[in-house]
C-alpha cells in the first residue's frame, strides 16, 4: 500500500513533467537539496526550441522586479501544513457547504490546490493597497533593504558602498508587494473554472503593477475590464487640491470562455396584434456622430402618415441614411411617436425583430452587456461601514466594501450554484452578499472565506468589544448577517452556516517524512507517527486535502466492532484510524467498495498483516485505492 504524502504537491516537478511530454530534449537532471538527482529544465534550449530565429542576448519585453523569481519559486514550493476542523466555532457544521479558513492565505491556497482545482467560478479579493501601513504579509521571499540593494545593484560589490539612496517609495517598497500578490495570484489562477474570473479591488498605489502582474499570470488577452468605484464624496484637505474619490476593480478571466451578463435584465420584447407571434423591441435611431462626419445621415425625417417632421440634429445624426429610412419604412421597421400608446417615445425609433436579434447574437442572445459605469445604487465606503456597524451596534471594522458592490459583481458572473472565493476576507462582506442573494433568488451559491488572524489594535473598539483579531469579526459577522437575512426572508431558506478550519502544522511527526534519519535505538520513542493532539477529524480532513475532495461534503461516523469508521460523501472515502483493526472490519469496509480507503500504518501489527489488507481489497473492492498514514 502507498503512503499518503501529507504535504502539498511539488508544482515545479508537475510542470516539468508537462514540459517533458512536449519537449523531451529540453529536460535534463540536476542535484536536488536532498542530494538526489531530479528532473530539471534546460531553459536556454527551451527558449531556442520555441523560436525559429537564433536567440542572442537577454533583452525582452517583460515586467520584473527584484524578488520575482523567488515569488514564483515560493508559489511552487510544497509545504507540510494542514487545515484542522473547528466544530465549536462553526454554524450548521453537518449541513453547510460554506467554508471559513483562518491562516496565511498563501499556505491555504496551496492546501486547496487538490480539492478545488478548477472548481471556483469567481474570486473577489480586496488585498492590501500598499499605502505604507496596511502591508502585513511578510513572506519568506520579502527582502531586507540590504538584500534588495545587493540584488538590484545598489551596492558596489568591491567596496560594499551603497550606490544611491532611496525613499519609502523606492523599488523595494513595491517589490515586496509585487512578490506577495504574485505568488497568491499564481495559485488562485489554478483554482478558477475555465469560464471563471477574478475581481480585484485596488487603488492608485499599485494598480499599474497589479495589471502587469495579472497579465503575466492570466494572459494579457484575458484582461476583461477595470470598473471605477466611487468610494467617497470629495474631500477638501487633500494634496494638490484634487480629491481622489475612486478606487478600481480589475477583472481578468481564466480564459476566453468567460462571459458576463446582466442577469434578469434581458431586452424587453413586445407582442402586438399587427405582428402576431413575432415579438419585437425598439432601438434608438440616432448615433453619436456629427453632420460633418455623416452628411448622408443628416436629414429631416417626415412621418408619411401624419406629415409631422423630426429635424436632424447636427451633433447627433440619424443612424441610417435617407435611402435606408425609406426602405425600413416600407418594411415596417420605423416606429413613430403615437404608433403604439404603450411606448413613451418622442422621436422615431427602429424596430428590431426578435428573430433578427437571435440571428445576430447567436449563443449570446438574451444577454445584456455589463457597463463598467456602476449604477447609482452601489454604495460607497461609508455605506459599508454603516452596514457592519448596524450589525454589531458599534464600529468594529473600518471601511469594508458595501454589500451592494459585491452583489453587483456576483450577479454579473455567477450562476446560482457556483462557488466564490475571497482570500483577503476581512470583515466577510463577500459571504454576507452571497447569503443575501441566495435568500432573495433561491440560489445555492457557496463561499470560501480565507483570512489571516491579524490582531486588532488593543485600543480599538473591536478589541475592547471582545474581538482580538479580524477572523473573529468575520465569523461573527456571518453569524449575525445570516440571522438578519433569515428574519427578513422567513419563507426563503438559504445556507447561513459555515465550517471553520484553522491552518496548522502537519498532523504527522518528523519521522513520517524522514524515517531514514532515525536509528534502531530510537524506535521505542517513535511508535506513533501521528502527533498526539490530533483527532480522527483532523486526520480525515487532512486526507481530503491530499485526495482532492471538497471540504464541504457530508460524512457519517459509526462503530463497527468497537472500531470508528468515517464515511465521506457516501463512499468517496472511508477511513479508520483505530489501532489493531481486525480483518472482519477491513472486510466490511471493502464490501462497501469506496472509491478510496485510508488506515493508519500502526493499525496493522506487521508487514504481512498490511499485505493481507491489500489482498482483501483486491478480492472484494479491486477498484478501491488504499493508502496508509
Amino acid at each position: 500500500m502507498d503512503k499518503m504524502r501529507m504535504q502539498t504537491p511539488d508544482l515545479t516537478q508537475t510542470n516539468i513533467e508537462k514540459l517533458a511530454a512536449l519537449f523531451p530534449a529540453c529536460i535534463t537532471e540536476a542535484w536536488g537539496a536532498d542530494g538526489k538527482l531530479k528532473k530539471a529544465v534546460n531553459f536556454e534550449l527551451l527558449k531556442q526550441t520555441l523560436s525559429d530565429e537564433v536567440l542572442e542576448g537577454d533583452e525582452a519585453y517583460e515586467f520584473t522586479w527584484v524578488g520575482k523569481k523567488a515569488a514564483i519559486a515560493e508559489a511552487n514550493r510544497p509545504i507540510r501544513k494542514t487545515l484542522r476542523p473547528c466544530l465549536e466555532e462553526s454554524v450548521n457544521w453537518d449541513t453547510t457547504e460554506n467554508l471559513y479558513i483562518e491562516g496565511d492565505n498563501l499556505e491555504v491556497l496551496k492546501l486547496l490546490q487538490e480539492s478545488y482545482l478548477g472548481k471556483v467560478k469567481m474570486i473577489y479579493i480586496d488585498p492590501p493597497y500598499n499605502t505604507g501601513n496596511d502591508f502585513i504579509y511578510r513572506d519568506d521571499f520579502a527582502q531586507s533593504q540590504e538584500e534588495y540593494s545587493e540584488e538590484s545593484g545598489q551596492i558596489d560589490e568591491e567596496t560594499g558602498d551603497r550606490l544611491f539612496k532611496n525613499t519609502d517609495t523606492n523599488g523595494r517598497f513595491h517589490s515586496d508587494w509585487c512578490s506577495m500578490i504574485y505568488s497568491r495570484l499564481t495559485l488562485a489562477h489554478t483554482l478558477l473554472q475555465n469560464d471563471g474570473a477574478i475581481f480585484i479591488s485596488i487603488d492608485d498605489n499599485e494598480i499599474d503593477n497589479l495589471k502587469k502582474i495579472c497579465s503575466d499570470i492570466f494572459g494579457a488577452s484575458n484582461y476583461v475590464a477595470t470598473f471605477p468605484w466611487r468610494k467617497r464624496t470629495a474631500k477638501s484637505d487633500v494634496p494638490f487640491g484634487i480629491s481622489q474619490d475612486y478606487e478600481w476593480i480589475v477583472c481578468y478571466a481564466k480564459s476566453q470562455n468567460f462571459l458576463a451578463s446582466m442577469e434578469g435584465k434581458e431586452r424587453k420584447y413586445y407582442e402586438t396584434s399587427d405582428f402576431p407571434g413575432d415579438p419585437w423591441r425598439i432601438h434608438d435611431l440616432t448615433k453619436q456622430t456629427t453632420a460633418s462626419e455623416r452628411p448622408n445621415s443628416f436629414f429631416n425625417i417626415v412621418n408619411p402618415k401624419t406629415g409631422e417632421e423630426y429635424p436632424a440634429n447636427p451633433n447627433r445624426t440619424w443612424a441610417i441614411t435617407e435611402k435606408t429610412f425609406k426602405n425600413y419604412y416600407v418594411a415596417n421597421r420605423i416606429i413613430f411617436p403615437g404608433d403604439y400608446p404603450f411606448l413613451n417615445i418622442q422621436k422615431p425609433v427602429l424596430r428590431y425583430w426578435k428573430k433578427d436579434d437571435m440571428e445576430k447574437a447567436g449563443d449570446k442572445f438574451g444577454r445584456v452587456a455589463v457597463s463598467t459605469k456602476l449604477s447609482e445604487n452601489i454604495g460607497m465606503s461609508q455605506d459599508g461601514t454603516k452596514e457592519i456597524t448596524n450589525l454589531f451596534n458599534r464600529k468594529v471594522f473600518s471601511f469594508p466594501k458595501p454589500i451592494s458592490l459585491i452583489r453587483f459583481l456576483i450577479n454579473i458572473h455567477m450562476s446560482n450554484d457556483d462557488t466564490i472565493l475571497d482570500f483577503f476576507s476581512g470583515s466577510a462582506t463577500t459571504a454576507h452578499a452571497a447569503m443575501q442573494l441566495n435568500a432573495e433568488d433561491g440560489g445555492h451559491r457557496k463561499f470560501i472565506m480565507v483570512q489571516l488572524p491579524e490582531p486588532c489594535n488593543e485600543k480599538s473598539e473591536a478589541y475592547q468589544t471582545g474581538f482580538p483579531n479580524i477572523c473573529e469579526i468575520g465569523k461573527e459577522r456571518i453569524r449575525r448577517a445570516a440571522k438578519k437575512i433569515a428574519s427578513e426572508n422567513p419563507d426563503k431558506p438559504f445556507d447561513g452556516g459555515f465550517r471553520v478550519f484553522k491552518l496548522d502544522d502537519t498532523n504527522m511527526t518528523d519521522v513520517y517524512y524522514s524515517a531514514g534519519e532515525y536509528d534502531q535505538s530510537m524506535l521505542s520513542r517513535l511508535e506513533n507517527n501521528i502527533k498526539p493532539d490530533r483527532t480522527d477529524l483532523d486526520l480525515l480532513f487532512g486526507c481530503l486535502l491530499e485526495w482532492g475532495l471538497p471540504l464541504s461534503m457530508p460524512y457519517t461516523s459509526e462503530q463497527i466492532e468497537d472500531c470508528t469508521i468515517h464515511t465521506y460523501n457516501d463512499g468517496d472515502l472511508i477511513v479508520c484510524f483505530d489501532e489493531h483493526i481486525p480483518n472482519s472490519v477491513v472486510k466490511e469496509i471493502a464490501k462497501r467498495q469506496p472509491l478510496r480507503a485510508v488506515f493508519r500504518d500502526s493499525s496493522f501489527a506487521n508487514s504481512p498483516a498490511k499485505i493481507n489488507v491489500g489482498e482483501i481489497f483486491k478480492m472484494l473492492a479491486p477498484d478501491t485505492r488504499v493508502k496508509v498514514l
